[in-house]
């Protein structure tokens, strides 16, 4: 019986330190790490939410049933920290001697919420209910620091996706971007354009990968979507630089591009999502060469200027996009996002949704 008790001192312990190290992961390291216990917790819930939006249901119903989906599990994830502290104390309090299961469980809560309605006794069981309440008051210390560093990424993510929707029309165009720009005399503000996006991406690797969550999180408008804007802008300054006959602002346009994919890239190694690491030049993309001749023409009749070469500008947007069609294009699928051109129009989002391995990464 003695050992019985030691064990479950030492399980006790573990599972402890194991629930105090995902809050730190999860909430205070400022690094993209893989914390077990978000993880199942998003599995497990995405699996739940993906029941009630099933495929049959229109996209309108999915989103709103999905929009529920990262706010949900982001508050479930403290309750499941307190639960599994309570659990582990559980465990060391009977290990103890405290009393029978049922008599640890009352002061284990009893410790965590600091009631006091259960006292403890020797000194062991003291310093256990001390360091049980200093983890109640890490833990809701912790929750109240997080979900407003959380909004408030998001609030400075959406603001980009916001002003997307106005020069690129909803969805988001990168053809109605670039004729957007050319009618009302901002063409040459795209080299600040550019810049503006080049920080956007940074900020959202860093974010997006520290804290996974974020990457669920919809948009308040339901035909908008953080993945859809990043798309759009890739494909735009692809678009300027392999196309346009101006060389103005072509430099922060290719700079832009590399850093989206590398970004992408990223929040796609986050997931495990596979992509090619070193596509060639003449790689196959999802956009088709009729598609493309079809976007130069739109592009003229806004009055663009444009290479007279298709076939040069051709294989130039094919060399730009192929670093990021593949990543682009899973990400889509996995946060489910909306309709839109050149990206979760061709990513299988409608059809059934992947399995998912981690957070929501899709098994290859």
């Amino acid at each position: 019986m003695i050992a019985v008790r030691w064990l479950a001192v030492f399980v006790g312990l573990g599972l402890a330190s194991a629930t105090i190290l995902s809050a730190i992961k999860t909430v205070v390291l400022p690094r993209a790490t893989q914390s077990w216990l978000p993880g199942i917790l998003f599995r497990m819930a995405r699996r739940a939410f993906r029941l009630l939006a099933h495929d049959r249901r229109s996209f309108e119903a999915r989103d709103a049933v999905m929009a529920m989906y990262a706010p949900v599990t982001l508050l479930l994830l403290p309750v499941v920290w307190v639960v599994l502290t309570m659990v582990s104390y559980t465990a060391m309090f009977w290990g103890v001697g405290y009393g029978s299961w049922s008599e640890s469980w009352w002061v284990s809560g009893s410790s965590l919420l600091t009631l006091g309605f259960a006292p403890a006794n020797s000194g062991v069981e003291r310093l256990l209910a001390f360091s049980e309440a200093t983890i109640g008051l890490g833990l809701v210390a912790l929750l109240i620091a997080f979900l407003p560093t959380i909004y408030g990424i998001f609030s400075k993510r959406e603001t980009m996706v916001t002003l997307l929707d106005v020069r690129a029309g909803t969805p988001p165009s990168a053809i109605e971007f670039l004729i957007r720009h050319r009618r009302i005399g901002w063409w040459d503000e795209l080299a600040t354009t550019w810049v503006k996006w080049e920080e956007w991406f940074a900020d959202i690797q860093e974010a997006h990968t520290s804290y996974p969550a974020l990457n669920f999180l919809r948009s308040p408008q339901p035909e908008l979507n953080w993945i859809n804007a990043a798309g759009a802008i890739l494909d735009a300054a692809s678009l300027y630089v392999a196309c346009v006959d101006d060389d103005a602002g072509k430099a922060p346009a290719r700079v832009l591009v590399r850093a989206g994919f590398i970004s992408l890239r990223r929040i796609a190694d986050f997931f495990g999502v596979p992509y090619p690491r070193d596509p060639a030049p003449g790689d196959p993309i999802a956009i088709t060469r009729t598609e493309f001749d079809a976007a130069l023409e739109a592009l003229a009749e806004g009055g663009v200027p444009l290479i007279s070469d298709r076939d040069a500008a051709w294989e130039a947007f094919a060399g730009w996009r192929v670093n990021y069609d593949s990543v682009v294009l899973e990400l889509a699928e996995i946060v489910m996002a909306p309709y839109a051109p050149w990206v979760a129009d061709r990513s299988a989002v409608a059809a059934v949704e992947p399995n998912v391995t981690r957070w929501g990464r899709r098994r290859s």
